[in-house]
């Protein structure tokens, strides 16, 4: 972006390496992120739903739908009015609203390893090899978020301290992550959920707050993850219509594509294989082929050899890391729907 202020985001970097086929490939890929994403949030969003209201029994005339996936499509139906927000600062609550949501989960999962009563007695292994394609998917997913990296950039006062935001950033988030996994493990051992409130005892108010926040963190994600498509498609909509059509069209849009992502998630009901299969599949992309090949291309010219050996060692293991997770979470997923959706 130094060498070409011109460059806003990062598709336009993307086309600054490659052309207008770098720029639809970065595009693909940022949409399919967004979207496999979405799906894995209200897979999320039913899981906890159907968790809080154990118990509750509900049907419909019009829809052969279980409880649990009732209660899904009234959460998304409830959330669909946020994707017709034009004013970015709403769109921004939403978006406090969902750290906040975050970190209210890591103190109650904190507050149930100290007062809850679980004893954290589960021994860890130090590395389990076989697992590694499994879950490498979750990993890269966990520390996505490079699709708006340029964005920060540019929008930043001083662009000079982005590497030291980065660091902080990062280390907080690597350090909420691993106090996380390793008290989810030592509670609950291999049996823990891939979701960990549901492994929490249901018993407590303090899973009753971790659940909610839980339900409620995809409800505050859907507006905001379609901000970069309402975007691109008001800018790709004619000068000459009204303000008004424009609203229209864009939140109609919106709003079937969360229709079809609700029913994706329904039919789908595997979080952890569609989180992994995304990471995986798109993330890996995203998050260490794309850069390293832009930036690669982009510097061809002045790039120092031990600097291009290690772009390239970083595009080959994303591309192998990324294969062998794909085909095992796609292979995990198809295993889950051969047994069959889980229903309540």
């Amino acid at each position: 972006m130094q060498k070409n202020p011109k460059s806003r985001d990062y598709k336009d970097i993307g086309n600054q390496a490659f052309g207008s086929k770098g720029k639809n490939i970065a595009t693909t890929f940022i949409y399919l992120e967004i979207f496999m994403a979405l799906v894995s949030y209200t897979i999320s969003l039913h899981d906890n739903l159907a968790t809080v209201f154990t118990g509750v029994h509900l049907s419909s005339n019009w829809a052969r739908l279980s409880t649990s996936q009732l209660l899904a499509a009234i959460a998304v139906f409830v959330a669909l009015p946020t994707l017709w927000l034009r004013d970015l600062s709403s769109i921004s609550f939403l978006s406090t609203a969902g750290i906040l949501m975050s970190l209210l989960i890591f103190t109650t999962v904190a507050c149930t390893a100290i007062f809850g009563g679980v004893g954290a007695h589960h021994y860890i292994p130090p590395l389990n090899l076989h697992k590694i394609p499994a879950i490498s998917g979750l990993y890269i997913f966990s520390f996505a978020g490079h699709i708006v990296f340029p964005n920060i950039y540019t929008a930043m006062n001083d662009p000079s301290n982005f590497t030291k935001v980065c660091i902080v950033s990062f280390s907080l988030v690597t350090t909420l992550y691993t106090t996380l996994a390793f008290m989810g493990a030592k509670m609950f051992g291999p049996q823990v959920s891939s979701q960990i409130t549901l492994s929490m005892p249901q018993n407590h108010i303090i899973t009753k707050i971790a659940l909610w926040a839980t339900v409620l963190t995809p409800m505050t994600k859907y507006a905001l993850e379609f901000t970069p498509f309402a975007i691109q498609l008001q800018q790709s909509l004619p000068h000459s219509m009204k303000p008004r059509t424009r609203m229209i069209l864009r939140g109609a849009v919106g709003s079937i594509l969360l229709l079809i992502i609700l029913v994706l998630a329904l039919a789908v009901p595997y979080f952890e294989h569609v989180l992994s299969l995304t990471g995986s599949l798109v993330s890996v992309g995203i998050c260490i082929v794309f850069p390293c090949a832009f930036y690669t291309k982009i510097f061809w010219g002045g790039i120092r050899r031990p600097v291009l050996v290690l772009n390239v060692v970083f595009i080959a293991f994303g591309v192998v890391i990324g294969a062998f997770g794909t085909f095992s979470s796609l292979k995990s997923l198809i295993r889950s729907l051969q047994r069959g959706p889980r229903i309540s």
